[in-house]
């Protein structure tokens, strides 16, 4: 486990609260084999045991004992102010299978619930686990979400529903935030501790390193600016992007409010709760390098242990100024691939800004216009390329679909293989929020048929799906504004 150490400082030993009567909403193959269950011809676990234990039930199955689930305590910035401590109020970490942890969200009270009661809601927890697993198809970093169980249980949030219980599975459940309270409370040794277990356990590369805590701070920085350009690609957003949700393994975790994007627009707030916009589409990577910033001021104890204040500051400075570079690197040959592209040209960012620009200008489908894209032909008459009529502006798409196959011209690709290399990285599903709210209405009503086959679908996004073509449209007229919120 993560918390190979002990003590009340760190984390509080938390028995989960029993739920009445649980019941299957749904489960995953794919995360069930990180952790080798043995699944029937049904897709669930052959021991029935395993129903009890991730409803919080119970701390065995015919395989497994936990015998010191816990709950962790961190600290950290609520939309850029500082909320002191925190720590996991409705999420018992049960123990590590097979290299990954096991956690389950909404099992109850833990002594960081403050004044929540712990629970998850439905609702949200099927959202969680649905976009844990489309995340991990579109080969973005991720924690797995293994299943969700239902109960009947009530939960009061702005009106009464039912509760469930999301297990998910990550190497490490270790955040910022951790970092934040250790050096908040001036605690040197908790982040020494904290900075060695995580070298030794997840970037053994920095132990060799002269430097190796400084090393293990630059390595966070560039996975979390390649998983935040990851995230711009498919436009994807975070709803809230505090310091206490960022993985120090670079993982998408905490899924509360998100959203894909559907007409593209490059101010897009996902979390109806985030009236400043503060972590609205464009503003993610910039709010991403800030959260970095909130980890080199907790790594600041640590350097400061070799070298003196300013010295510290300076190391850290520079390291931290390394995250835009990696981001726009990262960023521009991830849009490259998405048009098609494998030579790097200077003006390529040009091309590609403009796309988006009159994207957002005419509120085009973000994940439609890239999908469709695949299909423009080498020497192909602008007039005959069917998506221009997709925008406003007819001129100003027409010069750019114009220059765009004029960049195609200097590439070596016939049409067929860049066409599958587009469509490999362009996703025709992703799971927009129409779709996950008409699984949740249905499964208010003990009807997951939905949600399962949501889950199929967006286990394969790249794929074309015979019978499936509605789960790749853009929401009608009257869905497009599906809010969500913090609440859950």
């Amino acid at each position: 486990m993560s918390f190979l150490f002990s003590g009340s400082d760190v984390c509080r030993l938390t028995q989960p609260s029993p739920i009445p009567n649980p019941y299957w909403v749904a489960f995953s193959r794919s995360a069930a084999k990180l952790i080798g269950l043995n699944l029937g011809d049904d897709g669930l676990p052959t021991d029935p045991k395993w129903l009890e234990l991730l409803a919080g039930n119970t701390l065995e199955t015919a395989s497994h004992h936990f015998s010191t689930p816990i709950s962790t305590v961190y600290s950290g910035h609520q939309f850029g102010v500082w909320a002191g401590q925190l720590g996991d109020g409705r999420a018992i970490l049960l123990g590590e299978i097979q290299g990954q942890e096991l956690q389950l969200k909404g099992s109850g009270k833990t002594i960081y619930s403050r004044m929540g009661d712990g629970r998850a809601v439905l609702r949200s927890s099927i959202r969680e686990f649905l976009c844990s697993e489309a995340m991990h198809a579109l080969g973005i970093p991720t924690t797995r979400a293994l299943s969700v169980i239902g109960s009947d249980l009530p939960v009061r949030r702005e009106t009464i529903e039912t509760a469930a219980v999301c297990a998910r599975l990550a190497p490490s459940f270790i955040r910022i935030g951790h970092f934040e309270h250790f050096a908040a409370q001036g605690n040197i040794s908790r982040l020494q501790e904290l900075a060695e277990l995580l070298i030794k356990e997840h970037y053994p590369q920095c132990a060799s390193h002269p430097e190796p805590q400084l090393e293990l701070f630059k390595k966070i920085c560039e996975r979390n600016a390649r998983l935040v350009a990851q995230w711009q690609a498919v436009g994807f957003c975070h709803g809230v992007l505090n310091s206490d949700n960022i993985s120090v393994l670079g993982l998408t975790m905490d899924y509360g409010p998100f959203g894909f994007m559907d007409q593209f627009d490059i101010n897009h707030i996902c979390n109806h709760s985030d009236q400043s916009g503060r972590y609205a589409y464009h503003r993610q990577p910039q709010i991403m390098h800030w959260n970095m910033a909130c980890l080199a001021s907790a790594f600041m104890p640590l350097l400061q242990l070799r070298y003196d204040a300013q010295e510290a500051e300076v190391l850290l400075r520079d390291a931290l100024d390394e995250f835009p570079a990696i981001f726009a690197d990262e960023w521009q040959s991830l849009f490259r691939k998405k048009l098609g592209l494998i030579k790097a040209h200077a003006d390529d960012i040009k091309l590609i800004e403009r796309l988006l620009q009159l994207m957002h200008d005419s509120r085009v489908d973000f994940t439609t216009l890239f999908r469709q894209l695949a299909y423009v032909k080498k020497g192909q008459a602008v007039d005959e390329i069917s998506l221009r009529n997709l925008f406003i502006d007819r001129p100003s798409i027409d010069q750019w679909l114009h220059d765009y196959l004029l960049r195609l011209d200097i590439e070596d690709e016939n049409d067929a293989s860049r066409r599958n290399a587009m469509h490999s990285v362009n996703p025709k599903y992703v799971l927009r929020n129409h779709l996950a709210q008409a699984a949740i209405e249905k499964a208010r009503n003990h009807d997951f048929s939905e949600v399962r086959r949501l889950l199929k679908v967006m286990s394969d996004p790249f794929s074309e799906q015979i019978g499936n073509e509605y789960y790749a449209l853009p929401p009608p007229p009257d869905l497009t504004k599906v809010a969500v919120s913090c609440s859950s």
